[in-house]
């Protein structure tokens, strides 16, 4: 069995809508930092999931509910780290504000 520690998510801007940026392609992602900073001067909030493969998106999925990030504010997310996605299933967020956030997790693939 072969661990990866990686950059899941390159920090990337959040949209308003909905939008999958993560979705585990074989074996295992085990999470283990979630990152958002907030670039603007204004706030802004985030709201994530983590959904299972073949199965829509529902409030049941979600993990944080539109959390506000203070203008210039970093914010680790302890409520994610732990959490094992398996092969198909995905990490998905969006923000109240278009660019305001950047997104960023870092964790382990494990090949099975």
């Amino acid at each position: 069995m072969a661990v990866t520690p990686k950059c899941i998510i390159e920090p990337t801007a959040l949209t308003v809508s909905n939008a999958i940026y993560y979705t585990v392609n074989k074996g295992l992602t085990i999470i283990d930092k979630v990152t958002v900073v907030n670039v603007t001067t204004f706030y802004a909030a985030i709201t994530i999931y983590l959904v299972p493969f073949g199965i829509a998106l529902s409030g049941t999925h979600r993990i944080i509910k539109a959390l506000t990030i203070a203008p210039g504010e970093t914010y680790e997310f302890s409520a994610i780290e732990g959490h094992v996605l398996n092969t198909g299933d995905s990490i998905q967020a969006f923000s109240d504000t278009a660019s305001a956030l950047s997104f960023r997790v870092s964790g382990r693939e494990v090949a099975l």
